[in-house]
């Protein structure tokens, strides 16, 4: 696409690269000179090298050349990778390095500023558009003949940065394709219906909504779960809004807003995504839920690995909310290592886990990781010799090893009810997805005064108030103290990003003791602080860990529960049997710098 320059607009000179250097596309040839010069490779190789390239040409960038050409430091003699090449080069030419987080890309303006075909000609992608500069991202820093064009076409001046070749060249066709089907989308209707309680009354347009199998929306919604699955995202909003509607992404525990497009195809994105979860796509009034299994993101020779999402609608002021939960089975099926268990608290939960009968409780609030807890608990109990059988609401996952059952309110199928029918299924262990009412309370009692081991959730803060909320709603302590034999506490915490953390020294161990007394610390003492690189997208954390509070009702714990309930005393009894509240497990964290004490305080109840 060819940039014409308004008349009354005098583009500025095309600044020089550096001193003493010419303007251009990058040359190989010079490049292994720049760095046997700058000592980054030896003579020797330089040479190797130079022969090598010289027998036949390549149509490759000369940095992914060099990248791919095996070359190694010459005083470590660790290998030269396409990211180190980029570094460099950038640090040569004093410009800055920049890897692209297409987070942070508003992908809507990017076609705005340059076609594709001028992007690719150009090697250059912009990356945000700012109110007088715009950041656009170029592997041929040398090369700067297009800067007044671009800068008299949009009135702003170009600050340019050096991106990783293949970066740029990948997102270049993802983020102009994106583009691409919304403008497509648009195009085939932009008056999609949608009930909006403040829509404005607008006479005369005819032209049809969008319709979900467009190709537009297909393609926007292909991209849509493929970003997520890159992005490592746990879940999906489709949010819509007054005038646009919003995607956002939740990336360990915080929510990212990825992209707005116009309602239009927000709502056929809605419909496309109900119709393939099989939803009612008419039904706008009220909430829905459903399930799609798709495949991950893959290589050329291997398949992606299969991923579960559980969808919910909500209808909200301004149309259909939207939220898309992924359960990766990988991430969702753990060992109690990897979950974040404790040498301690592992061997406990092993214990307790492996008792005949009984009710266990796995307790915190939304979004805590229950569900994987529980799950990775049950796939190693699952063998060959033990019937799991399990009621939902709904199913969170598909297990092979379990018999899952689904809550059906519209059939009469509650939790008490499914209970009340795997009992006649001669189940050994059964999973009820969460007590909460008197009468599933009841049958999960009598699952377990009957010889069945019973795992259930709760939503509250610690675990001692467990039997608080099971009295709250009617079960008498009696049974209470007959069946349930232990309690699982748990939050989740972001953890550091390896890559940028480094030491703290405002954290003293004295902080730690005072949050925790009157416990104390013992063994190593290592905290670290935030810092945020490229990797953790600035935020200095990177992935999540569970923190766990354990209470094993023992003889001593069953006293002060029946007849009369002491919750002071059972918190007591059960600190003594080695119960670490979730505030102690989260400082122990922080000294093994893992996370920090700001995030173990925000996301942990203080210990009464």
């Amino acid at each position: 696409m060819k940039i014409n320059s308004p008349a009354v607009v005098t583009p500025p000179a095309p600044p020089p690269p550096a001193a003493g250097l010419r303007s251009g596309r990058l040359d190989w040839r010079e490049l292994i000179e720049w760095l046997r010069v700058d000592g980054i490779i030896s003579a020797d190789e330089a040479q190797r090298t130079v022969r090598r390239f010289a027998t036949a040409d390549s149509i490759q960038h000369p940095l992914v050349r060099l990248g791919n050409a095996g070359l190694s430091q010459a005083s470590s003699g660790k290998p030269l990778d396409l990211e180190m090449l980029t570094e460099w080069l950038a640090k040569r030419l004093k410009m800055p390095y920049q890897r692209i987080d297409p987070l942070k890309v508003d992908v809507g303006r990017v076609a705005e500023v340059m076609s594709i075909n001028y992007a690719e000609a150009r090697r250059a992608l912009p990356l945000s558009i700012g109110t007088t500069e715009i950041t656009i991202a170029t592997s041929e820093p040398m090369d700067r003949r297009w800067v007044p064009e671009i800068e008299a076409h949009t009135r702003k001046t170009v600050k340019l940065v050096i991106a990783s070749p293949v970066e740029l060249q990948r997102y270049t066709t993802e983020f102009y394709s994106l583009a691409k089907s919304v403008r497509a989308a648009q195009k085939s209707g932009e008056a999609a219906s949608s009930v909006n309680f403040e829509q404005l009354v607008e006479l005369g347009k005819s032209n049809r909504p969008l319709d979900a199998n467009d190709q537009g929306v297909v393609q926007v919604v292909d991209w849509l779960w493929q970003y997520a699955f890159d992005q490592r995202a746990s879940d999906i909003h489709l949010e819509p809004r007054r005038d646009l509607g919003v995607i956002r992404f939740r990336i360990d525990g915080v929510l990212h807003t990825v992209y707005q497009l116009p309602m239009g195809v927000l709502n056929a994105m809605t419909a496309r995504i109900k119709l393939l979860g099989r939803m009612d796509v008419v039904e706008r009034r009220r909430p829905q839920d459903g399930r799609i299994k798709t495949r991950g993101p893959g290589t050329s020779t291997m398949k992606g690995d299969e991923v579960e999402m559980r969808l919910s609608t909500l209808p909200t002021a301004f149309g259909e909310k939207m939220v898309m939960r992924i359960f990766d089975p990988d991430t969702t099926v753990k060992s109690l290592d990897a979950l974040g268990f404790g040498a301690h608290d592992a061997k406990r939960w092993s214990d307790l886990t492996s008792r005949a009968n009984g009710i266990i409780l796995v307790t915190g609030p939304t979004g805590s990781g229950k569900t994987t807890t529980l799950y990775s608990t049950l796939k190693r109990l699952a063998t060959d010799e033990v019937n799991v059988c399990t009621i939902e609401d709904p199913i969170e996952m598909i297990e092979p090893a379990f018999n899952q059952t689904q809550v059906q309110p519209n059939l009469d199928l509650g939790f008490a009810e499914g209970v009340r029918s795997l009992m006649r299924q001669d189940p050994d262990i059964i999973m009820v997805g969460e007590i909460r009412d008197l009468e599933t309370a009841e049958m999960a009692i009598q699952a377990a005064l009957t010889g069945h081991l019973v795992f259930s959730t709760l939503h509250t803060n610690d675990s001692a108030s467990a039997i608080t909320r099971l009295i709250d709603l009617g079960v008498p302590p009696y049974l209470i103290s007959a069946t349930v034999i232990g309690v699982l506490a748990q939050r989740l915490v972001r953890t550091l990003c390896v890559a940028c953390k480094q030491s703290d020294d405002t954290t003293t161990l004295d902080a730690l003791h005072e949050v925790i007394a009157p416990w104390r610390l013992s063994g190593s003492f290592r905290p670290y602080k935030p810092v945020g690189c490229l990797e953790c997208r600035m935020t200095g954390y990177r992935g999540r860990a569970g923190l766990y509070e354990l209470l094993a009702l023992n003889e001593a714990a069953r006293a002060v529960v029946h007849p009369v309930p002491d919750m002071v005393k059972l918190r007591q009894i059960a600190a003594t049997d080695g119960l670490k509240p979730l505030r102690m497990a989260g400082v122990m964290k922080v000294a093994e710098g893992v996370t920090t004490l700001e995030e173990v305080l925000r996301s942990t109840p203080v210990w009464e």
